[in-house]
């Protein structure tokens, strides 16, 4: 079972020995690639890649190559997609974990934006719309 991150982050603090607690933990750490994460949801959700990356309005080569691990995106980009999949919330911030940004912050006026639009269920178009409204840069 993996641990909470607060959790893992403690025992981390505090430990005396960097390999046993490694291995205690190694199970919860992420280990799964960007690419590979993105293809699990892909299967999850049964979509095609083709019909995320219209969702997306992504580049489709630059969309394919996120796909097939030869680039790795900016947080944006990743953020289009996310939504484009349709993915909650969690998968998202799995999402930016697994790909080494930072996850969505409700403080955050763009994130609370892009959480609003992941949890509503909106397009990039309509999450654009908002972020423009806000005076915000947009995902693209």
């Amino acid at each position: 079972m993996k641990k909470d991150t607060s959790e893992m982050l403690k025992e981390l603090q505090s430990c005396f020995d960097f390999n046993e607690f490694y291995s205690q933990n190694s199970k919860s750490l992420i280990t799964e690639t960007l690419s590979a994460y993105l293809n699990r949801l892909l299967e999850k959700h049964k979509l095609t890649k083709s019909e995320v990356i219209k969702r997306s309005l992504l580049n489709e080569i630059y969309a394919y190559q996120i796909f097939s691990g030869i680039r790795v995106p900016e947080r944006k980009k990743l953020l289009s997609l996310s939504l484009g999949m349709g993915l909650d919330l969690e998968e998202t911030q799995n999402l930016l974990k697994c790909s080494g940004y930072a996850q969505l912050y409700a403080k955050l006026e763009f994130d609370c934006i892009v959480i609003y639009g992941i949890c509503k269920k909106l397009s990039v178009i309509e999450v654009n719309t908002l972020l423009f409204e806000h005076d915000l840069d947009t995902l693209g």
